[in-house]
């Protein structure tokens, strides 16, 4: 985002986050806003990570402030490196920038383990022996209060003892945690006894073997905020009944800064899952082709398929800061994706469903070039050149050899305009041995090249097209949703929602010649067809797209009507 978006956002937007802020910088409270964006690094951001991106990244850049990229790597068994660059490369492609400000919770593992020790020390954590299955028995349930552990009133000797031998190495998994001590009878689940420090004998992506203890996300995401002080801690609504956990570890421990920590609704999109279980499912069980597919919901997934950053900070801006959850229609997104590439994306022709056309009283041998508009809608887009000649292809669709009456395209006898070229009539239509339709024959008018015919008369007809000879072969991908149900798995399970026709591939296209050299993720708008983008699959002499968005806007006529 540039200085000026940001400036045009922050005078325009008003949500409760940004009023407290504003509150707390005018009450002095705050000296300089500090936020943060805290990823997993097990697996890949999606489209609701892209919610919390732009708004802790967007009100540090609104109110003068700065937003940490901090990575919360305490499980090892679950993390890569390959999240780690991709959530980078999401994070940049969206638009923001963290400087300097990268940071790792395994870049205070020695201070955390050290502010573990004081509070064994302090008498408010313990050693526990229980297994992970009698700790969960113990918990009681949301009726009825917890027990506590036998291991609870272990002195802290004997648990500073236990701990050291934790980190040397000498138990296995599972063997020993050590739990903070609170309240075992708290209507609040996440104080009764949380634990703070699991045994994980894996290698870590950073510190490979120097651990074998680990924080949990609770003990680790407070702490680190107020190691950065970070000023406002902003997360999802999930982690509401976290806060009293984040507060009590704050304020029992010597932490050089006071965070606060405020929640909001996450996004919930329709026709989509964001649960990361189920994404990992997905990629895992090849039910897509990997975390960067086009009908994924990952950043990664939306920037192959084409979809501008811009768009999904557009979308992300109309979605708005609340505490109120509500779910998204999945047409909203493509709105905005619609609105943003009409204006930016240049207009060429493709065939995608190739029907040969040969026009016969066109001069054999012959091609000329004809002006077509690069973007209506920018005139300082200009224009290009497009090849004409005897042979053509235009869409099957485009052809009915015995049309309804509403059937405006082209059909025996009828004439209608080839765009940006010339009027032309079907005279014959050539079948092959099975009776299906392979080739029309046509005449064109050569006094109505780029215009109306001299002698006044119309056409209803206006067809898109590319010349045979110049025109490159191509693979286009055309993506549709990848879940059938609004809520997918609110009847069943998830997997049964699936929509069988998420992808077609059309192997044998043919595309204006300039597309032959698109540069991978450059838009296009495939006049009559959509919005397309080149995809790295794509190999010299035969390039790859993938839809995008189709040209159809339900969400937008919705709007429309509201109004």
């Amino acid at each position: 985002m540039t200085s000026s978006e940001s400036v045009v956002e922050a005078s325009e937007r008003s949500d409760f986050i940004r009023n407290i802020i504003r509150e707390d910088l005018a009450a002095g409270r705050t000296q300089g806003l500090v936020t943060r964006f805290p990823p997993e690094p097990n697996g890949y951001l999606h489209i609701g990570h892209a919610k919390s991106i732009c708004l802790n990244f967007g009100v540090a850049q609104e109110f003068g402030g700065r937003c940490h990229l901090r990575f919360d790597d305490t499980n090892p068994v679950k993390e890569e490196l390959e999240y780690i660059e991709a959530i980078k490369a999401d994070v940049a492609w969206l638009g923001f920038d963290w400087g300097a400000h990268l940071y790792f919770a395994s870049d205070y593992f020695e201070q955390l383990y050290d502010w573990a020790e004081h509070l064994i020390r302090a008498g408010k954590a313990y050693v526990d022996d229980l297994s992970p299955e009698d700790i969960r028995e113990y918990r009681g349930t949301l009726t009825e209060p917890g027990r506590n552990s036998p291991f609870r009133d272990r002195g802290v000797e004997e648990s500073l003892d236990l701990f050291r031998r934790m980190r040397a190495g000498e138990f296995p998994d599972g063997s020993r945690v050590l739990r903070a001590k609170i309240d075992m009878a708290s209507g609040n689940m996440n104080l009764r006894d949380p634990v703070l420090y699991r045994i994980l004998h894996a290698q870590h992506p950073r510190t490979g073997d120097a651990w074998c203890i680990y924080p949990t996300y609770d003990f680790a995401h407070g702490e680190s905020d107020a190691i950065e002080g970070v000023t406002h801690s902003i997360c999802t609504l999930e982690f509401e009944d976290h806060r009293p956990l984040y507060d009590w570890l704050i304020e029992n421990l010597p932490v050089p800064a006071r965070p606060r920590q405020y929640e909001f609704a996450r996004l919930n999109l329709s026709h989509t899952v964001l649960s990361k279980r189920r994404l990992i499912q997905l990629v895992a069980e090849r039910y897509v082709r990997g975390w960067d597919d086009p009908r994924m919901p990952t950043l990664a997934g939306l920037r192959r398929r084409g979809v501008p950053p811009a768009a999904i900070r557009d979308f992300i801006g109309r979605v708005g800061v609340s505490k109120a959850a509500n779910l998204v229609e999945l047409a909203m997104l493509e709105y905005c994706v619609r609105e943003l590439l009409n204006k930016t994306a240049a207009r060429r022709m493709a065939v995608l469903r190739p029907l040969k056309v040969v026009i016969e009283n066109y001069p054999e041998g012959q091609v000329e070039e004809l002006d077509a508009v690069n973007n209506p809608e920018d005139p300082a887009a200009g224009s290009r050149k497009v090849p004409f000649a005897r042979v053509l292809y235009i869409e099957r669709d485009d052809f009915m050899e015995d049309p309804p009456k509403k059937f405006f395209r082209l059909a025996p006898g009828r004439e209608v305009r080839l765009r940006y070229a010339y009027f032309v009539t079907c005279r014959e239509v050539v079948k092959d041995a099975a009776g299906e339709v392979v080739e029309l024959r046509c005449t064109y008018d050569p006094a109505t090249r780029g215009g109306d015919a001299p002698d006044g008369r119309k056409v209803k007809g206006t067809l898109h097209w590319v010349a045979a000879e110049t025109a490159p072969e191509a693979e286009v991908r055309l993506y549709n949703r990848l879940f059938n149900e609004e809520l997918p798995g609110a009847k069943g399970d998830v997997l049964d929602d699936l929509n069988p026709d998420s992808l077609e591939v059309l192997e044998r296209c043919y595309l204006e010649p300039a597309l032959a050299s698109a540069a991978v993720g450059e838009a296009v708008q495939f006049e009559r067809l959509g919005y397309f983008c080149a995809d790295p699959d794509g190999a010299a002499g035969k390039p790859v797209f993938n839809r995008t968005v189709a040209l159809r806007d339900t969400w937008g006529k919705i709007q429309a009507k509201g109004r």
